[in-house]
């Protein structure tokens, strides 16, 4: 086994948040998106890769001194799928597998992310989905085999129609962390989250 290659989708615009950006805002004194970066880190994954494009000097300045990569999605105003293909196009063929992750779930822990690189070892040639009391979290976990397909457009790796359709690739994963199915779009949801942490 080589490894998993962890790819931080960290490029959007979070219009809903209003003029802040969201992966900027403050849990425990530091920025979301470090947070969620040095998770990742310190987690099983062997290479970290995060996707900048809105504000991208803000992020990557909040990511000062961690050990990861970046990209940069030109393209990041045309929504997360550009963001995705980026950050697919970074990953070599060193990898088992790329973890899709988004940067605005900040009570996902190494342990968490753990847990998901173990169970996707066990089978490395099924997409690992995690869920939680029968609902999909993220981030979802996608062999190696499919990147051209990603980068051809003929696979979106968040789209839930692809996964209801194509069960012989898929693997469920339960999970019993609430922050799988916790991120935040709007003041209201960031308020929410902060009282759980």
């Amino acid at each position: 086994m080589m490894g998993i290659t962890a790819i931080l989708l960290a490029a959007g615009l979070s219009k809903r948040f209003g003029p802040d950006n969201k992966l900027l805002m403050h849990i425990d004194g530091e920025p979301v998106v470090r947070r969620v970066a040095k998770a990742l880190c310190a987690s099983k994954a062997g290479r970290v890769v995060v996707v900048l494009g809105h504000e991208a000097g803000e992020i990557e300045n909040a990511l000062s001194g961690l050990p990861l990569e970046t990209v940069i999605n030109l393209n990041f105003s045309d929504g997360q799928v550009s963001s995705v293909r980026v950050g697919v196009a970074a990953v070599g063929n060193d990898t088992d597998g790329f973890m899709m992750c988004l940067a605005d779930q900040p009570l996902l822990g190494p342990a968490d992310y753990d847990d998901l690189i173990d169970a996707f070892t066990s089978q490395p040639d099924h997409v690992l989905v995690p869920y939680l009391s029968g609902k999909r979290g993220n981030p979802v976990i996608l062999p190696l085999a499919l990147r051209d397909d990603i980068l051809l457009g003929g696979v979106n790796v968040g789209c839930r129609t692809f996964i209801d359709t194509h069960p012989e690739l898929v693997r469920r994963h339960d999970v019993s962390n609430p922050g799988f199915r916790n991120d935040f779009d709007t003041p209201d949801d960031f308020s929410a989250l902060q009282e759980t942490t």
